[in-house]
């Protein structure tokens, strides 16, 4: 299965410590499942990319938005297994525009998901959920990663 985590918007030029930090997380995830992290210039642009796509099943998509379904990290390794043990191929996070998700894109969606109440920054969202991306896989192996508190 291949995790990729897009954004849509954000900065352009050299890579920060978010960058480097969402990197590690998503290589440590490579152990378990193909993993990559992708930007897009415009919602409209991630929507034609996605319907572009090949393979033999569409990919899953999760769209981050502070109205979506809060999950504990146990309910959402349990959900990323459960996606896998359907047969996904892909699975797609992606934090969207900074004016929030079209009718359309939700449409497209299977979930939409809140990282929480609290408005977070793009960039801190694609680190946050970079890490919760590694947790689900280490809870689902059962890697020592996760403790439960």
């Amino acid at each position: 299965m291949k995790i990729t985590l897009a954004h849509v918007g954000g900065h352009r030029g050299s890579k920060d410590g978010f960058d480097q930090a969402v990197e590690e997380y998503l290589g440590r995830c490579s152990r378990f499942a193909h993993c990559a992290t992708v930007g897009f210039r415009s919602e409209a642009a991630l929507l034609q990319a996605r319907a572009r796509q090949r393979g033999r099943a569409p990919a899953v998509i999760v769209l981050l938005d502070g109205q979506g379904r809060q999950m504990t990290s146990e309910a959402f390794a349990a959900w990323l297994g459960a996606r896998r043990e359907a047969g996904a191929q892909e699975i797609l996070f992606a934090i969207g525009p900074a004016d929030g998700w079209s009718a359309e894109a939700r449409a497209r969606a299977e979930m939409v998901l809140s990282l929480g109440k609290m408005t977070i920054a793009h960039r801190l969202a694609r680190l946050v959920m970079a890490e919760q991306i590694y947790r689900a896989v280490t809870i689902l192996t059962g890697h020592p990663y996760h403790v439960g508190h």
